[in-house]
């Protein structure tokens, strides 16, 4: 069990004792008991507890409240202290008020300490005072109260309450409230002892394989999932290895359910296995319940900003209920504040809320008139993203005085600072001391000024981690609004920092970017200066374009820069051949340039080939991965006249060297009979892929180990091409065959064979249910 370290109170204030906690003891009773990890003091002369005073004390398990101390139970010696639970503490409705009322507006929540380091935190500041207005639209505060969506959350939980495994995408633009939801959800499932864990980004491989012992009914929420692809599969091995019939579910947050979620289904077939059925759910616009409106949305969102803004720092000084209800008043004529809640844009959650922070820190400031309209949302340059960020200056502004860093350096020159910190991030100091010296203004700057500027970013936006220099600005829309009109004013400004960035730097930087170039106010006018910034620095992002393009809604700048990257005849073939080997296997948004891609390394190997036939290996290989290319573009004709060549090319080479190609010409065979199939020529798909089978049962003879697999495949392939010819029989020989191999592999190494298994099963039952109609997909 994780030690556990008692802070103790004023009366005994010497003693930090600490220990290990058994959940099992007095568990029944409601109770924590710590042993303690040294040795216990003396007890003082009149033989009491050397403990007194201790009472009330807290008890803390890493950053997280385990318990509150009450005794030291009799019969220990004095070597245990016994704690009255959270969980208990928490299910008294006075004791949450109390702490309501003293909490500085941070919110609370139950976490299991088990895994607090697995635990993205609710809020970063949320132990901390607010530093800023903008911090209270942190979707997992819950400063305005959830609304709405009541039928979705009722499928949710009722999902997230079933025994087993299962997982949900729920996907939508920023700022559509999928964060609100899952935060909803989670705050229901905790009444009811299901524990909620917000994945960390950088939970390691072995961390998350703990996941695996879950005892209670767990929901892992993972945001940003079409980011972590990586991540989700780790997490998909710990869910497949989870015993007994506990819920175990996993939900996943993402803008887009576009080519990253395909490619995670495809990733192993444990993935495949586990996200079949997966539901997807696409979070429409929030609009008002039946019998509200979205005025009183409004109102609400008002009055819960003004409860909190008090607590924030610098601005406690305002009488906020008061102003609350001067801005209601004021906008008593619904019609008109009606008129312009029906804007555009207002119908995401996010927006509504900005919009009643916004106008009140302008009535509390005087900065705008708070009758201000606009008929044209997207022209209104004091828009509450705007208006928002407005304020947020004044907060750089103070805390770079407090620092000491003004008038040493412009604001401009700090501005830029705190851009790159948002587009590209920093994992460490190092990092961040890198990206600071790139910065316009900073290069020439004392390594001492350049750590107080980390050092005030750090102040302004604190970490979350100990090894992280510093957190972001949030909500995601407020940023990319910020970085938006950075990058209008300063258009190089990326050009500096993208040199000598990490690949997780660069990454950042395009996701960001990206986002911000398709933001409704900037309406893609920053869409060609992202695609020259990517072929400026070819060399540093083609490969992060790529992984960028596959997971984002608006791919289109990055699509064009790797067309002008492949297509500009100075581009190398090494190169080239990089940026197809960081292709996945498939894309919807890549489908057209990994076409194009293959067919110019194809055309370059043919002409090679005919100077060097040394080389016609590699022309076969590039001829076999351009029909797969092409197949997946629909370009059927042209697929399958590469990939006969790539046939032919191989059948010479393997007459020669055998040993060398005849496994070449057995995939190739595979691939061939696939064609001929997509394009009607059933006969002639039946023989290749009985040719390939052929090739392979006399390798498998020789080589059992490397080549049992490949004949397990072409045999799945030739009983479904068996089935479309209605020789059903002879099919199902084939798939048994391919059964029987595939038990076999998966006895010895399930991690590695059982998907496959599981999909010649299911072959196999299809063929037996559905006599020759069977049409499931060659593998």
């Amino acid at each position: 069990m994780p030690d556990l370290v008692q802070r103790p109170g004023r009366a005994v204030d010497t003693l930090q004792p600490s220990g290990t906690l058994n959940p099992g003891d007095r568990f029944v009773g409601n109770r924590y008991v710590m042993n303690l990890a040294q040795h216990p003091p003396a007890p003082p002369p009149d033989n009491s507890s050397p403990w007194g005073g201790m009472s009330g004390a807290a008890l803390f398990c890493g950053d997280l409240l385990a318990g509150v101390i009450t005794c030291d139970p009799a019969g220990r010696e004095h070597a245990s202290l016994e704690a009255v639970p959270a969980y208990v503490l928490m299910n008294d409705p006075h004791f949450r008020a109390t702490l309501a009322e003293h909490a500085d507006g941070a919110g609370t929540e139950l976490e299991p300490v088990e895994w607090q380091h697995l635990s993205e935190p609710a809020d970063p500041s949320a132990t901390r005072a607010i530093r800023s207005p903008a911090a209270l639209l942190r979707a997992r505060r819950q400063v305005v109260p959830f609304r709405g969506r009541t039928d979705l959350i009722k499928q949710l939980h009722t999902w997230a309450r079933e025994p087993g495994f299962g997982a949900r995408l729920l996907h939508g633009p920023g700022g559509q409230g999928k964060t609100r939801l899952a935060q909803h959800l989670a705050d229901q499932l905790a009444t009811e002892s299901s524990t909620t864990l917000w994945l960390r980004h950088d939970t390691a491989d072995e961390a998350l394989a703990q996941l695996s012992a879950a005892a209670v009914a767990l929901l892992v929420v993972v945001d940003y999932a079409e980011a972590r692809t990586a991540q989700l599969i780790r997490l998909m091995e710990a869910a497949a290895r989870h015993a007994g019939t506990s819920p175990f579910k996993v939900l996943m947050l993402a803008r887009t359910a576009g080519d990253w979620w395909p490619a995670l289904h495809a990733a192993t077939p444990l993935c495949e296995d586990l996200l079949d059925g997966a539901a997807t759910l696409a979070l429409p616009p929030l609009e008002p319940e039946p019998g509200t409106s979205r005025n009183h949305a409004y109102q609400q969102a008002i009055h819960s900003y003004a409860a909190q803004l008090p607590h924030v720092r610098g601005w406690h000084l305002h009488d906020w209920p008061a102003l609350a209800t001067q801005l209601s008043t004021h906008n008593a004529d619904h019609a008109r504040t009606d008129r312009a809640l029906e804007r555009p844009g207002m119908a995401t959650a996010l927006t509504l809320h900005m919009t009643a922070l916004a106008d009140l820190l302008d009535t509390a400031t005087a900065s705008v008139p708070p009758d201000t309209e606009t008929t044209d949302h997207q022209a209104d340059a004091w828009g509450a993203e705007d208006r928002l960020l407005h304020h947020e200056r004044r907060y750089w502004t103070s805390t770079a005085t407090a620092h000491g860093l003004r008038p040493a350096l412009t604001l401009d020159t700090l501005i830029n600072a705190l851009a790159a910190a948002f587009l590209l991030g920093a994992e460490n100091h190092t990092e961040a001391e890198a990206l600071l010296r790139r910065v316009p203004g900073l290069a020439d700057q004392s390594t001492d000024r350049r750590g107080a500027v980390r050092a005030w970013i750090a102040a302004l936006y604190p970490a979350t981690s100990t090894s992280s220099p510093w957190d972001t600005l949030q909500p995601d829309r407020l940023a990319e609004r910020f970085i938006g009109r950075r990058l209008q004013t300063y258009p190089g400004l990326a050009d500096h920092l993208i040199h000598g960035a990490t690949d997780t730097q660069a990454a950042q930087l395009l996701t960001i970017y990206t986002r911000t170039a398709a933001h409704t106010v900037f309406h893609h006018k920053l869409d060609e200066a992202l695609t020259a910034l990517c072929t400026r620095h070819a060399a540093t992002l083609a490969a992060p374009v790529i992984e960028t393009a596959a997971r984002t809604e608006s791919p289109l700048p990055l699509l064009n820069a790797l067309q002008q990257i492949s297509d500009n005849p100075a581009t190398r073939l090494p190169t080239l051949e990089h940026l197809a080997d960081r292709l996945p296997d498939t894309s919807h948004n890549l489908a057209p340039f990994a076409a194009n891609l293959a067919q110019r390394i194809a055309n370059h190997h043919r002409d090679h080939a005919h100077e060097h036939p040394d080389h016609l290996p590699v022309l076969a290989m590039s001829l076999n991965n351009l029909s797969n290319r092409l197949g997946d573009v629909g370009r059927r004709e042209e697929a399958l006249a590469a990939i006969n060549e790539a046939v032919k090319v191989y059948r010479d080479l393997a007459r020669n060297r055998p040993d060398a190609f005849l496994p070449d010409l057995a995939t190739s065979l595979n691939n061939l009979s696939n064609r001929l199939g997509k394009v009607g020529r059933r006969e002639e798909a039946l023989a290749a892929i009985n040719e390939a089978v052929k090739v392979y049962r006399d390798l498998a003879r020789n080589r059992p180990d490397a080549f049992l697999p490949d004949l397990a495949t072409s045999l799945n392939n030739l009983s479904n091409r068996l089935g479309k010819v209605g020789r059903r029989e002879e099919a199902l020989a084939a798939i048994n065959e391919a059964v029987d191999i595939r038990r076999d592999l998966a006895r010895n190494r399930p991690e590695v064979h059982q998907g496959e298994l599981d999909r010649s099963l299911r072959l196999l039952s299809r063929l037996k249910s559905n006599g020759s109609s069977s049409s499931a997909p060659s593998s």
